[in-house]
């Protein structure tokens, strides 16, 4: 795929020293008092592994008469804030209005909300409120599961001029009940970063999990895949905030949560490398047979729509689809795979193979 954007790679404009882009902070601004003590605290806890820090100056929230922000009059405590301990700071903008105050007030990153991301309207005005300023813009991922809504928010901001671009990966809302508040969904993140490796992907365990019990395993989950850095809320009496309280660490907790990290290495000695090349090797050889036994699999589901074609049988066979789905689960059983992964794996070679019968019967 042609190479869309032309960003600036993290490391170009914020060094890290192989180190993850860490940014911390209250969910909401609640006051100048609050935000300074919260960010003095926080870099006293964490030992410089905090290197951006956050809060909330507009909150857009799904209803009304709940506490939205306390507005410009915010940016002012947030970046005194920051400037106090030396930290570059970054907050949520959601219209050319924010955008403006934000800048007047020097900050010095934006990010755009998940609520914003959804609509190319939005992010378009924003864009065009961005031409010909330089200055670095994160993007959540869209609420909904769209990587493409998610891929085209960071075009538009690109095409505007905007440089300095990262994916923040908040989760994605689901019908389904979870322990999450927004569920990863881990494929999409990836394949963002399959197209697109130059885009630095920021993981938001605060709002994926939705309770802070969870921003621990979260966190160290992204850096197992990778991930360039971690948005982490953090406050001083969290049970006491004004938005968000559940998900929301202490800053000495947060300080716990970073010191616990194992931040996996991109490369690895020659002395390991030639045991990773042979591993890698056998997973390519295993790839290739799946994908042959798969077309072959789609050959026979072919030469099935003949004999139903002939016998007028319907393509979807109820019956026969229980039997498949009961036989594979035990054989995953066995083999120690998780129930939803052989649900989800067949329920796409059916799909598939309903579509080769499909063809064959001229559906």
């Amino acid at each position: 795929m042609p190479d869309k954007f032309q960003i600036q790679r993290l490391n170009d404009w914020f060094p890290l020293n192989d180190c993850p882009l860490v940014i911390a902070g209250p969910c909401s601004a609640e006051g100048e008092e609050q935000v300074m003590n919260t960010v003095l605290q926080i870099v006293e806890h964490t030992q410089g592994k905090v290197q951006m820090i956050r809060a909330g100056i507009w909150k857009p929230r799904t209803r009304p008469n709940s506490f939205e922000g306390v507005g410009e009059i915010g940016l002012p405590w947030v970046k005194n804030a920051g400037r106090a301990v030396g930290l570059p700071v970054t907050v949520e903008v959601a219209n050319p209005e924010h955008v403006e105050a934000a800048l007047k007030n020097e900050i010095d990153v934006l990010w755009i909300g998940a609520r914003t991301t959804v609509s190319p309207f939005a992010i378009q005005e924003i864009a065009d409120a961005l031409r010909g300023v330089d200055i670095p813009v994160l993007v959540k991922n869209p609420i909904n599961p769209d990587l493409e809504l998610w891929i085209g928010a960071m075009e538009r901001l690109n095409q505007a001029g905007v440089k300095k671009l990262g994916a923040i990966h908040r989760g994605f809302s689901s019908y389904e009940k979870t322990i999450y508040r927004n569920p990863p969904m881990w494929e999409i993140p990836i394949e963002l970063r399959r197209r697109y490796p130059q885009i630095p992907i920021i993981l938001d365990p605060s709002h994926m999990g939705g309770t802070r019990d969870l921003i621990a395993t979260l966190s160290q989950q992204g850096m197992d895949m990778g991930f360039d850095g971690l948005m982490i809320e953090s406050h001083i009496n969290p049970d006491k905030a004004w938005s968000d309280a559940k998900q929301q660490v202490t800053p000495q907790r947060l300080g716990e949560i970073l010191n616990a990290l194992i931040v996996r290495k991109p490369t690895m000695a020659d002395s390991g490398l030639q045991s990773l090349h042979d591993l890698r090797a056998r997973i390519d050889r295993i790839d290739d047979y799946i994908i042959e036994l798969l077309a072959e699999r789609m050959g026979i589901s072919e030469q099935i729509g003949e004999v139903k074609k002939e016998n007028q049988l319907a393509v979807h066979q109820s019956a026969r689809w229980a039997q498949i789905v009961k036989r594979a689960l035990e054989k995953g059983q066995t083999g120690g795979l998780t129930e939803d992964f052989i649900l989800k794996l067949f329920q796409q070679v059916h799909n598939e193979s309903i579509r080769h019968q499909s063809k064959v019967m001229g559906l």
